[in-house]
């Protein structure tokens, strides 16, 4: 009985086994399949959609637009999110170290996946740590975002995340997914990728990081909001001394250096990327309204409009960034000085910084600022009265003021402030490479973020002398004069009727006398405004509007003969372009500022035609460039050669200039000392300078400082000089090129110059006068 007892018992336990065999590996195999099923369906994209083939060969990624510099260097971008695009051997080999160690220590060994990573993950209940590998986390950034809380749906993601991580294993190279993954990362501060990065936190490329530099932005992969090393300083250095053990442990320190490295406090060089600061910052606003234009003219393959704040084009721009930073320097040198002298004179005067004007008159301007402000925008779009608009003008606030020695906390009245920066003179500046209409630096203003009207594309003003050369360049083309052509510098009046004038015009002089017999070099030298009066009269103003429209100014140009004194509006751009065609013998060529525009994957997608036409003989341009030689060696621009003093050299900026080489430049100066100007030419670059303040009536009470020759004059010898310190720019020293065979006479005979005290006497000026 025991023993059958015994036997029963050991085949009931047989069919116990067999029984939980069958049972587990039912289980098994219908979790495995129901799991394979969970898979395959979320492939398929039952559970959300999935990324295409297409998708994984181009990914959604949001890319910054990058404006070029002509010797390569960025200087600026067009951003929603401040990110720019690495190849893998941009990157630096430390920082792609450091994250590998700290990341995906089997980043190089699986593919995709890391089996043993998601195997002590799931035992250890996630406590031992996370299983992500980079290509996982890159998955997530790409296609996926943030995971879900819920957990039925964050299984649903995670396994989302492993079959696209695998799909980005077999469609890119480890180093691919090392560089994409350091393109997407958002490491805060409008910082979107590696590069952006290191030049928002450290001012640097990345190919520049130090092992600690990369060993903090390594560390911000983990959690760029908590461990931001402008907020949390104290988190940062752990976070990198982390990193920096990894490293040690992979064996890509020694010892030594990590305990060296640890040591090390956090040093930042943090700059904050925006489209109001940084270099060249009118001509990117410029650049970006021609680019809204750009895109609705020029579509994608598909027919869809390009996104420039998305897309990741790359524009490549005629602006040189050495030359740009040496003309923004000269303006801010400049204009820091001048600016003194102007509030200075403005002390005693109490209805600063307007000059002469009438109570009326002054009211009308301040209530025109007032209306234009973004103060009384925000109120009227509040259903605010216009009478409680006007007193919120009137009641003191704090507020951050520009001054030319940084930002400065103050408390005064809106209606103060609108005075205040009424006192600022502005300037434009914009340097061009006459041969090839190439514009190498572009300065509209003196601060973007304060000052946002642009001086040399968007504001016309009257050029006064500076467009003499234009009429000079009429009558040598019309009546076959020459600069060596002699003419009487005398009382001369255009009757009521000649010339459509309604009233008798009699131009006088800027110093009230007359010379007799000048030659035309000499008559422009010194500015003479009888002499150009009696040339428009012989050519006719039409004569002169058309050449001066065929010479690239797109003004209105009045057909009257006092247009002869410069009563004409014209910008910096085109005032440079007519200038220009005079050093490219006779050659229109319009400016350029665009080379071309890629996208993001390198493909040229616009190649700008430049526009040129003929407008004079060679000869007859050259014969215009011997008259303007005529300026800087004896006439209103020969301080750029002299070493003497004078009136006001404490304010010429850069003093004594001291320059030996051909240089054919015209100041000019307009009525009241409103305007300031100086064009000056070298054989291969042409650059134009105006000077004065936002407001007509706003200007210096003589015209010591408001002329040309000294408001706007040093700025150029200011940006010359930097520009021939600079050997690599190549800006010539050289002659203007002389025609063959030249038929007009220029080389005229100069008595000699007469040595006399500088400071005795004022520079010569060439105001406005009618």
């Amino acid at each position: 009985m025991a023993i059958r007892k015994n036997n029963n018992q050991i085949n009931n336990s047989e069919k116990d086994i067999q029984y939980y065999s069958k049972k587990f590996w039912k289980v098994f195999l219908y979790s495995m399949g129901g799991l394979a099923l969970f898979f395959l369906f979320a492939s398929w994209g039952l559970f959300g959609s999935m990324p295409s083939f297409e998708d994984l060969e181009n990914p959604d990624s949001n890319l910054a637009t990058e404006i070029i510099s002509a010797d390569g260097v960025v200087i600026g971008k067009y951003f929603e999110k401040n990110r720019s695009q690495l190849k893998y051997s941009d990157l630096p080999k430390n920082l792609v170290q450091a994250l590998v160690a700290t990341e995906d220590a089997r980043f190089y060994e699986h593919s995709g996946i890391d089996g043993r990573g998601t195997m002590r993950a799931i035992l250890s209940f996630g406590t031992s740590g996370g299983a992500s590998t980079l290509t996982q986390q890159l998955a997530k950034q790409l296609f996926h975002g943030e995971g879900s809380k819920f957990l039925p749906f964050r299984i649903v993601q995670k396994a989302k995340e492993w079959i696209i991580a695998i799909r980005l294993e077999r469609q890119y190279t480890k180093n691919e997914i090392i560089a994409m993954y350091c393109n997407v990362y958002d490491f805060g501060n409008n910082s979107v990728g590696v590069s952006s990065a290191a030049k928002t936190y450290f001012s640097k490329e990345p190919k520049d990081l130090t092992i600690d530099e990369s060993a903090i932005l390594v560390g911000m992969f983990k959690n760029s909001g908590l461990y931001n090393p402008v907020r949390n300083p104290e988190g940062v250095t752990n976070r990198r001394n982390v990193v920096l053990l990894q490293m040690e442990k992979a064996g890509i320190i020694t010892k030594d250096q990590k305990v060296r490295l640890q040591s090390l406090p956090i040093k930042l060089n943090f700059k904050l990327e925006s489209h109001k600061d940084g270099t060249a910052t009118y001509f990117r606003e410029y650049l970006r309204d021609y680019m809204k234009k750009w895109v609705e003219e020029n579509k994608k393959p598909d027919g869809s409009d390009y996104d420039i704040y998305k897309d990741g084009l790359k524009i490549y721009t005629t602006i040189d960034s050495r030359m740009q930073l040496h003309a923004e320097e000269a303006v801010e040198a400049h204009m820091a000085n001048l600016q003194e002298e102007f509030f200075e004179q403005s002390k005693d005067n109490k209805n600063a910084p307007f000059v002469n004007i009438s109570q009326a008159e002054t009211q009308r301007i301040m209530n025109q600022a007032m209306k234009s402000s973004t103060r009384w925008n925000i109120m009227e779009s509040m259903d605010k009265s216009e009478e409680e608009i006007i007193a919120s003008f009137k009641v003191k606030t704090k507020m951050k003021v520009f001054t030319w020695k940084g930002e400065r906390d103050t408390i005064m009245t809106p209606l103060d402030s609108i005075r205040y920066y009424k006192h600022f003179l502005q300037s434009g500046l914009m340097a061009m490479e006459p041969q090839t209409g190439s514009i190498k630096a572009w300065v509209g203003g003196i601060n973007y973020k304060y000052f946002q009207y642009d001086h040399v594309g968007q504001g016309a003003r009257q050029v006064g002398s500076t467009f003499k050369p234009f009429v000079y360049a009429t009558a040598i083309e019309q009546l076959n004069m020459s600069p060596c052509d002699s003419i009487v510098d005398s009382p001369f009046m255009i009757r009521k009727g000649e010339h459509h004038v309604t009233e008798d015009w009699e131009p006088r002089n800027s110093d009230n006398r007359y010379r007799g017999m000048v030659t035309l070099k000499k008559a422009l030298a010194n500015s003479i405004n009888t002499i150009s009066a009696k040339l428009i009269d012989k050519v006719g103003p039409e004569a002169v509007i058309d050449l001066t429209h065929k010479l690239g100014v797109q003004s209105e140009i009045v057909n009257q003969p006092s247009i002869a004194l410069g009563a004409v509006e014209i910008t910096v751009h085109d005032m440079v372009a007519a200038y220009s065609t005079f050093a490219n013998q006779g050659v229109y060529i319009k400016p350029q500022f665009l080379t071309k525009i890629e996208d993001k994957s390198g493909v040229i997608i616009y190649e700008p035609i430049p526009e040129s036409h003929d407008v004079l003989n060679k000869d007859i341009a050259f014969a215009v460039i011997k008259l303007l030689e005529g300026v800087t060696e004896g006439g209103s621009g020969d301080r750029l050669r002299t070493t003497g003093g004078g009136n006001g050299d404490n304010r010429w900026t850069g003093y004594p200039y001291q320059f030996k080489n051909p240089i054919a430049g015209k100041t000019g100066t307009t009525q009241n000392q409103s305007d300031g100007w100086f064009m000056g030419m070298v054989p291969n670059l042409v650059t134009g300078v105006w000077v004065g303040c936002e407001d007509r009536s706003a200007r210096f009470k003589s015209i010591t400082y408001g002329q040309g020759a000294t408001a706007a004059l040093p700025v150029w010898g200011y940006f010359m000089k930097l520009c021939y310190a600079d050997p690599a720019l190549h800006v010539s020293k050289g002659q203007f090129d002389r025609p063959a065979n030249l038929s007009i006479k220029v080389d005229c005979y100069t008595a000699p110059k007469v040595v006399q005290d500088s400071t005795a006497v004022e520079q010569s000026t060439d105001e406005f006068e009618l």
